[in-house]
């Protein structure tokens, strides 16, 4: 092969190199956002290394939405236990008025977020990329949210273990979760609420990745900026 037809290969090769890197989209972003649904879990179920680990991976993805420098705090609860206070979900995400990543508010305060006042629902409640999560109807079905929480977003009493151990498990108990898009196959309020619609169940107890993936969910939870 001559020198001149090898320059060539090498040249095209080096072209292609840097195309292909400078033609990769960075991740969207979102610098004013203040709520969002994770687009992804740990992996682990259920076990989201605690609340400090759920913490981290909000702030992780708000990062890279450029939206990192507030303080994030995933929307969860926490039940008591041995010399171990409960803390409840709605204590740990600030005072709002919070928007997603179009600049929709989703709620003003955190009393409206607890009312039917809240916007949340499919269109609304996006992921730190702006995109919307696969509901009802969408295979697979994405919906469910980790919450551990009642209604008004507060925790569970302690004994029945509702948070898969405070969210450190992933065999054991199981995890109350929330539907994303605020729709279920039963036409009452709970199979509807958006923090608070069912427990967890599957064929390994409740907790696992295939346990969430089995009712409809993949370990996904909400974020909110707290300041």
């Amino acid at each position: 092969m001559s020198r001149m037809k090898c320059t060539a290969i090498v040249a095209s090769v080096v072209f292609v190199s840097l195309g292909s890197t400078t033609g990769q989209a960075q991740a969207p972003q979102s610098p004013n956002m203040t709520f969002f649904v994770t687009s992804a879990g740990l992996g682990k179920g259920a076990d989201l290394g605690g609340l400090e680990g759920a913490d981290r991976q909000c702030q992780a993805l708000a990062e890279g939405a450029g939206a990192g420098s507030k303080t994030w705090r995933a929307y969860l609860s926490t039940q008591a236990a041995g010399n171990t206070q409960a803390i409840n979900a709605r204590d740990r995400i600030g005072h709002g008025p919070w928007q997603n990543f179009k600049g929709d508010v989703v709620a003003q305060s955190v009393d409206d977020l607890h009312s039917d006042n809240n916007k949340l629902g499919m269109p609304i409640s996006l992921t730190e990329r702006g995109t919307m999560i696969a509901g009802v109807g969408y295979t697979p079905n994405y919906h469910d949210a980790l919450t551990g929480s009642q209604t008004d977003g507060r925790a569970f009493p302690p004994g029945d273990d509702k948070t898969c151990h405070n969210w450190t498990s992933s065999t054991q108990g199981v995890a109350m979760v929330g539907h994303v898009d605020r729709k279920g196959l039963r036409d009452d309020a709970a199979s509807k609420s958006w923090n608070s619609s069912h427990p967890s169940r599957g064929p390994d107890g409740g907790c696992s990745q295939n346990d969430l993936r089995s009712t409809g969910g993949n370990g996904l939870f909400y974020c909110f900026a707290a300041n």
